[in-house]
């Protein structure tokens, strides 16, 4: 399952086969324009604050850090997330269908922020902490929810790191034992 606040922290791209090559996909022209268009936010006028959004990428990252490890945020972590989606107002409207929608106050750069944290913390509080991932593969780095049933999901993709890990342990066990 793809979520918005994972996807965006997934921004930070590592190469899972192992070559140590990173890719900060928030410096990549025409990344996050795609990444909004894909989340159906409004792309604000203007460059992105960069800086906040990275800042906002590590205090993720370290929630679900402590997440993975199946604990909880720290307090200061939850101020911050807090702070983050304060600062992006929404107006609530009623429709025809008796529908509740959020409007963004203003299409800013802290609106998007705001989007994201929310995101996480729609997460928490579904009580879907505990099923946040990060990927086994040491090269992945991957941060994924992890929507089996059973919860036992180790890697962000069996096809990709999944099989390159087996086959590397694979390979481990057939030279130990020659």
């Amino acid at each position: 399952m793809d979520l918005l606040w994972t996807s965006f922290l997934n921004s930070e791209w590592h190469d899972w086969r192992g070559g140590g090559h990173t890719e900060d996909r928030l410096e990549t022209p025409g990344w996050v324009e795609r990444f909004l268009a894909h989340w159906g936010l409004p792309c604000p006028a203007g460059p992105a604050d960069l800086g906040a959004l990275k800042e906002l990428r590590s205090l993720l990252r370290g929630m679900a850090v402590a997440l993975a490890a199946g604990g909880t945020p720290a307090s200061d972590q939850l101020a911050a997330l807090n702070a983050v989606m304060a600062a992006g107002p929404v107006i609530r409207q009623i429709g025809a269908e008796h529908q509740l929608t959020l409007r963004p106050a203003g299409a800013t750069w802290a609106h998007i922020e705001a989007e994201i944290a929310a995101s996480l913390a729609q997460t928490l509080a579904e009580g879907e902490g505990a099923r946040v991932r990060i990927c086994e593969n040491p090269d992945c780095l991957w941060v994924f929810y992890d929507d089996t049933r059973n919860r036992t999901k180790r890697f962000c993709e069996d096809k990709t790191c999944g099989n390159l890990i087996k086959v590397r342990r694979f390979r481990a066990r057939q030279k130990r034992g020659s």
